[in-house]
Parts: structure tokens; sequence; C-alpha cells
């Protein structure tokens, strides 16, 4: 078999890469950072391509497509993401474009391509990485939760389409709480309760990826949190989640 993960060259994305070397796969690594990607695959124990390259642009996504699309991939691991703390009308709007085009476009791009190609053959996984974010509004993170949102609907949508037809394509949703990642960093943030380790997620995900389960949320407690927030009003949800946020300024 073999895999392609975008978002590779560190926290999930090289944890996944990792797991499913380990299981005998082979991969194609896809993110920005070229030495990164190096690195990882020095580590991995089957045969690895890199693919340096930015994937919030759709000529990227269409070209890496093209790249690869001759190459039989099993599996489609739509990973690179990022998030942005602020108040929505502080934060910069060439940023939250660039979040959109690589949250939502560069997933939407590349789950349409490469779908259209696993159900021609009727086979094949894809695994979209959202969060538990996509369970709720987030404010003062509001694009991100937003992006998210997104990932979690298109993949319950294609799920549901695919059922109908009886096919054998796969496709998961990955809804983590915080992670121990760069996305912190990145995002300019520091989680107000202890994050998953990242190498226990990846595993966690991609086993229920092959069981074809549709959202993955790893952890108890994230599953507590899921399924008691369904019963809690809308406005209170929405103060809880700015009171945590707050204590996310990093």
């Amino acid at each position: 078999m073999k895999a392609l993960i975008t978002g590779a060259s560190s926290g999930l994305g090289a944890d996944m890469a990792r797991v499913l070397s380990d299981m005998g796969i082979d991969l194609i690594l896809v993110a920005r950072r070229k030495t990164r990607l190096a690195k990882l695959k020095s580590e991995l124990k089957t045969d690895v391509e890199v693919i340096p390259m930015d994937i919030s642009s759709t000529f990227n996504c269409m070209d890496l497509y093209n790249q690869v699309k001759d190459k039989n991939i099993d599996i489609l691991i739509n990973n690179a993401g990022f998030g942005i703390f602020g108040e929505f009308s502080q934060t910069s709007l060439d940023k939250e474009l660039d979040l959109i085009d690589t949250n939502i476009k560069g997933v939407h791009i590349l789950t349409k391509l490469f779908l259209n190609d696993f159900t021609k053959l009727n086979r094949g996984y894809i695994l979209n990485v959202a969060s538990s974010a996509a369970f709720q509004a987030g404010p003062l993170m509001a694009s991100y939760y937003a992006s998210k949102a997104y990932v979690l609907r298109l993949s319950e949508a294609i799920y549901e389409e695919l059922r109908q037809i009886k096919s054998n394509v796969g496709i998961s949703v990955l809804c983590p709480g915080p992670v121990d990642t760069e996305f912190n960093k990145v995002a300019k943030v520091n989680f107000s309760v202890k994050p998953m380790e990242s190498k226990m997620v990846a595993e966690y995900a991609i086993k229920q990826m092959f069981k074809k389960k549709l959202v993955i949320i790893p952890g108890v407690a994230m599953k507590a949190a899921y399924y008691g927030a369904k019963f809690a009003p809308k406005k209170l949800l929405l103060r809880i989640d700015y009171h945590i946020q707050t204590k996310k300024e990093g």
C-alpha cells in the first residue's frame, strides 16, 4: 500500500507517517519544509518520496495531484493546517485567507481529486484531520474553528454519499482535542488543558481509519465533552468557549 500525507514535516503528520511506515506502507510526504521532510524520510522503514510544496495554492494542489496520480496511492491523509488566535475584528485578513486556503481549499481539492480516483477503483481510504473545534464555534479563534467545521461536515456528507452507492472507499475525519504539536506555537496560544501525545493520537487515528470509522475522537475525556456539549444551550457554550480561549493566549 501507499499513502500520501500533507503537513507531514512535524506533529501529527510526521507521527502518522511513522505509524504507517512501521506497518510496511510506502509514503509520499508533502509539506513546505524540505529539510524536515528529508530528516523524517531518513527515519522511516519503507520507501518514501518527499515533495516540498505549499498546498494553500490551488495551482500547487493540482500540480501535486498530477505528480502522483499514477503512483497507485491507496490512502490520502489531509493533515496540513494551522490556527490563528485573536478577536476576529483584530486578526490579519491575509493570514485568515491563507488559513482558509490551507485548512479548507487544499483539503477540498485533494479530497475531491483522490475521491474520484478511489471511487472508480472502489477502494481506498481518506483521512481528513479536523479538530474538536469542529463541533462548536470558537470565539478568539473564529476562523480556525469554522474551517474545521467545514472539514467535518464535508467528510460526513461524502461518507453518506459513499454509503448510498455501497462503495468500499472509506472516509474518516479526525477530531482530537489539544495535541502536543507545533500548532500552539504557530497559533500563538498555550493550551489550557494537558495535550495528548501526538504519537498516541496518530496510532489511534490510523487504527480507526482502517476500520472506516467516520468521526474519530481520541481520548475518553474528549468523547465525554463532545456528547455533553450536545445538551448544553448554545449561548452558554459560547460563553464557556470564550472563557477557555482567554486562557490560551500565548
